[in-house]
């Protein structure tokens, strides 16, 4: 036998009446790409990365450990070249990549491989990564190789299509050839390092636990800060809309922070331990998201080469996030009308319609009022999505909760950015308040990383904040009373004045009037513009 002659015909047996299949003489499973991936979204997002990397690449070591064995066992090889060869002929009938006739990864440059179902499903479920994704490939060609070989082989990834390369390139040195290079990778094909990883991870889980026992209410996330009375209401009304399995509304500017409100639904709902996806349907074109929240069957279309669930399908039991629902199309929004009242869904390319069982909510920073008042959204959809809505309020106008959110935003980058917790000096904590942050949470979590990476001491000075806060005006606050709306005017004028050093014409400019406009107003104010 060589390698070029193994079969699928031959190798896959499928007894259908006791549902055994059996690949290669050993008992075989068939699994979805798409739960492969969101498998490893949820390992990402509750273990992080390195445990997550290695899980799988232990899982799939000990798996193409398992597969050389039953190669040997099932075939006479001519060679034993042959055997070991067989193992990326054996990637390619598993579905798992495509790999180019002639690709050697023993040659210096490695071996070249298209069509990677890994960084396929790490794109889709994570996101551009930083480094290569294709663990478990690695993991799969290591255990092989090492088994064929009777010694220790390391496949390492060099390029990944997940980190934005064109192509996944692999390449195989036996364990003492490669040296240093191998010290950073060897802990996660290591069991010590798993099960490091897993006892911290087992540690932090009995922790939250007995923190939850401990505080029965729902914790707040520290991104979600309440100390104003709107915000305080929007959170209750959550907290109150978890309870039921309506589907829900949740409106407000961009960067408010909408996603993590419906997060916070999700987290506080009977349906906490199932997943919780999101989508931005602005960001995926007609002709795709149709695919991608119904699911597609295999030749649906071009590139359909197989059965596809959708997001509809794949958040069964949890929750579905329709992120910008208000770019939808008007067809898509037709099709995601029968959906929700049907709670059905039909995959592109079939006439079967298959039960759903998720919690939709839909987010936007469009007035859908005005969009169907407009013609360019339809009614029913509005109302059937609008049965309980969540306004979330813009920043600017919940004051009190900038510098609670901003200490709370500046403990979690410490955390990311491993460094100590920075403190706000007096004069940057006022620029906050002052500043109207049209972007919102997110612009104050921008300003504040970057100030964070700048600061050189232990406090985050004025300095390091970015210049459009630095030059933050002082805002009118109603809560020391009702001031006359001259006296308001003439506070401000003078402040902007003595902003740009008494320079008239750039205060003028700035404020959108004239200069002998100006000019006349400090004459009216007794100020004689130095």
């Amino acid at each position: 036998m060589r390698a070029e002659d193994l079969d699928i015909a031959e190798l896959l047996d499928i007894d259908a009446e006791r549902g055994y299949i059996r690949f290669a003489g050993q008992r075989a499973l068939l699994l979805d790409a798409v739960a492969m991936g969101l498998l490893r979204r949820q390992l990402v997002d509750t273990l992080g990365h390195g445990a997550a990397r290695a899980i799988l690449t232990r899982f799939a070591f000990t798996h193409g450990w398992r597969m050389a064995e039953a190669l040997r066992d099932a075939f006479t090889w001519e060679r034993d070249l042959d055997w070991l060869e067989a193992g990326a002929r054996i990637h390619m009938l598993q579905g798992l990549l495509c790999l180019p006739p002639g690709a050697d990864p023993f040659s210096p440059g490695g071996a070249r491989v298209e069509d990677s179902y890994e960084a396929e499903q790490h794109l889709l479920h994570i996101g551009m990564a930083k480094a290569p994704v294709c663990w478990s490939l690695s993991g799969f060609a290591s255990g092989y190789l090492s088994r064929a070989a009777g010694r220790d082989i390391y496949v390492l990834e060099r390029r990944c299509v997940g980190k934005g390369d064109a192509a996944c390139q692999f390449t195989a040195r036996y364990a003492e050839e490669w040296g240093d290079e191998l010290e950073a990778h060897l802990p996660y094909f290591q069991r010590d390092a798993l099960d490091a990883s897993l006892r911290r991870v087992a540690e932090a889980l009995k922790r939250a636990e007995r923190k939850g026992r401990s505080r029965p209410e729902e914790a707040v996330p520290a991104d979600l800060q309440a100390q104003s009375t709107a915000m305080a209401r929007m959170l209750d009304l959550a907290r109150r809309a978890a309870k039921v399995d309506s589907t829900l509304l949740v409106t407000g500017e961009s960067g408010v922070g909408k996603e993590r409100v419906a997060r916070l639904v999700h987290d506080a709902s009977a349906r906490a331990g199932g997943p919780f996806l999101a989508i931005n349907c602005g960001a995926i074109p007609e002709a795709l998201l149709e695919s991608e929240l119904f699911g597609h069957v295999r030749g649906a279309f071009t590139g359909a080469a197989q059965d596809r669930v959708g997001l509809f399908q794949a958040a069964s039991g949890g929750t579905l996030l329709l992120d910008e629902i208000g770019e939808i199309p008007a067809a898509m929004q037709v099709k995601l009308l029968r959906v929700l009242q049907e709670r059905v869904v039909r995959r592109v390319g079939e006439n079967k319609s298959r039960p759903i069982d998720v919690r939709v909510i839909a987010a936007t920073n469009r007035h859908l009022g005005d969009e169907v008042a407009g013609g360019r959204f339809r009614k029913d959809l509005y109302y059937r999505l609008r049965i309980i809505e969540l306004v979330v309020p813009p920043l600017r106008e919940r004051r009190e909760d900038i510098l609670p959110l901003a200490r709370a935003l500046l403990e979690e980058a410490a955390r990311r950015m491993k460094r100590p917790a920075l403190r706000l000096s007096p004069q940057a904590a006022d620029r906050l308040v002052r500043y109207p942050w049209p972007g919102n949470v997110r612009e104050l979590e921008n300003a504040l990383e970057r100030a964070m990476a700048l600061a050189p001491g232990r406090r985050i000075e004025l300095e390091d904040l970015p210049e459009e806060v630095r030059s933050a005006l002082p805002v009118p606050s109603p809560a020391a009373g009702i001031r006359p709306l001259e006296e308001i005017e003439r506070s401000y004028i003078l402040a902007a004045l003595a902003q740009n050093g008494g320079n008239q014409t750039r205060t003028a400019a700035q404020l959108g009037i004239g200069v002998s406009t100006l000019y006349r107003k400090l004459r009216r104010y007794g100020h004689d513009g130095g």
